[in-house]
């Protein structure tokens, strides 16, 4: 995933959402499936990357200000 197309983390955690739903689907092939997983697997990555991000940059504020 480049940077320009990277969603917000607002839009990967709703495609993660749409993800998992269409992964509960019975009717969804193996191909598809393990796709999806791939995909899903990127997604998340890039949502726990963005938290640590913020976390760390909640960590410096509250150091700052102690």
């Amino acid at each position: 995933m480049t940077e320009n197309e990277r969603p917000s983390f607002e839009e990967a955690l709703k495609e993660l959402e749409s993800i998992v739903e269409r992964l509960e689907d019975a009717e969804i092939t193996l191909e598809e499936s393990v796709e999806l997983y791939e995909k899903g697997l990127e997604l998340s990555k890039f949502c726990n990357e963005i938290l640590e991000k913020a976390e760390l940059r909640i960590e410096q504020v509250n150091e700052a200000q102690e």
